[in-house]
């Protein structure tokens, strides 16, 4: 019988990029035609925003963001560490990097070869100046585990889920940046990461995905109503009911597996609710204290319309992984949850050990 282990994290581009260029998308943002334009006067900003951007332009914040960041994912490598799994699941979204007008899947697995080289900075001029001052060709070996993704999606497709996978990239030839930037994470020390992984992508940007072309794209351009919008992506009910059959086909695998959502929850730039600046705190919370209660049921009733307007969409990757656990019965243990008002969105981490 297989054994799993649930942790959750975030891919947050902003740990990837120097200090003094984390802040740059924020101001980019807060320029956009059409974000609400009272938040570019200062003297409408709450008092907990006015003080996370300090005297410094949010300098001494994005360090204690990333000191703070850094040590979460520490700890959650020393947990993955010693549970030394076969192979790590990573639920998250591709933002318009391999998944295009071609084709979107609502999910799909990825079978890797069992290395497979990436360069992380190469393809990204944002980064070419990053956290660790390597440079833009510094190579990132990755090993997947083509067994497990193919048992995966074999058991899901005999469970009556019907399941994409791939063995090859799509319009890159590199992951998305939600499984790439939760390798970068867990080895922050750069001391190596021996595990396997499985990447998981799951379409949380839905009807959204080709508009804001993966970021911002909505904010910057008046969108023309063309038609019937494009599809949406899969519900957080559905995404949860995957999560539940994949703890099924987990258990009984012959495999000790790692199931690892990477996503920050509300996204500032995708919420209507605070004019696209603010993350919405109070939505996040609310999940927050439903996942510490076990109160799963919470998470399952989020209709995509709540969803969308609390910029909760990378939040479906979570939903895959709260589905597991559920089916399971496993509690969550929250390590850390960082909100904030200057850095697009609030991030979570946790895990949840066997019982």
């Amino acid at each position: 019988m297989g054994e799993i282990l649930g942790i959750g994290g975030s891919h947050f581009p902003g740990l990837v990029m120097a200090d003094h260029e984390i802040m740059v998308p924020f101001h980019q943002i807060l320029a956009a035609p059409n974000v609400d334009p009272r938040y570019r006067d200062r003297a409408n900003w709450p008092a907990e925003m006015i003080a996370e951007m300090g005297q410094d332009e949010g300098l001494t914040a994005t360090r204690e963001l990333r000191r703070r960041l850094f040590d979460d994912c520490r700890k959650l490598r020393r947990i993955i560490d010693d549970f030394a799994p076969d192979f790590v699941v990573i639920f998250g979204d591709d933002q318009y990097e391999n998944f295009r007008e071609d084709i979107i899947p609502p999910f799909c697995i990825f079978g890797l070869d069992d290395d497979f080289d990436e360069q992380p900075y190469a393809h990204d001029p944002r980064f070419a100046r990053n956290a660790w001052g390597e440079p833009t060709d510094f190579t990132l070996r990755l090993h997947g585990h083509r067994a497990g993704a193919k048992y995966l999606a074999t058991g899901l497709m005999q469970r009556g889920f019907p399941m994409s996978y791939a063995y090859k990239t799509l319009n890159q030839p590199h992951l998305a940046h939600a499984f790439t930037n939760t390798v970068l994470f867990l080895d922050c020390d750069r001391k190596g990461f021996p595990h396997r992984i499985v990447p998981f992508h799951v379409n949380c940007y839905g009807s959204q995905v080709i508009t804001a072309k993966g970021f911002a794209a909505h904010l910057f351009q008046t969108q023309k109503a063309e038609g019937l919008p494009d599809p949406p992506g899969p519900s957080p009910a559905l995404c949860m009911e995957l999560g539940a059959k994949l703890a099924q086909v987990a258990s009984q695998s012959p495999y000790r597996i790692v199931l690892m959502a990477s996503a920050g929850w509300s996204h500032a730039f995708l919420s209507p609710t605070n004019g696209y600046i603010i993350p919405d705190h109070q939505a996040d919370r609310m999940l927050l204290e439903a996942l510490k209660r076990g109160d799963y049921e919470a998470w399952r009733k989020r209709t995509p319309e709540e969803n969308d307007r609390a910029g909760h969409q990378e939040l479906l990757a979570w939903m895959v992984l709260v589905g597991a656990m559920a089916e399971l019965g496993r509690k969550a243990l929250v390590h850390d949850f960082h909100e904030t008002y200057i850095f697009r969105s609030n991030n979570c981490f946790a895990s949840f050990p066997p019982g």
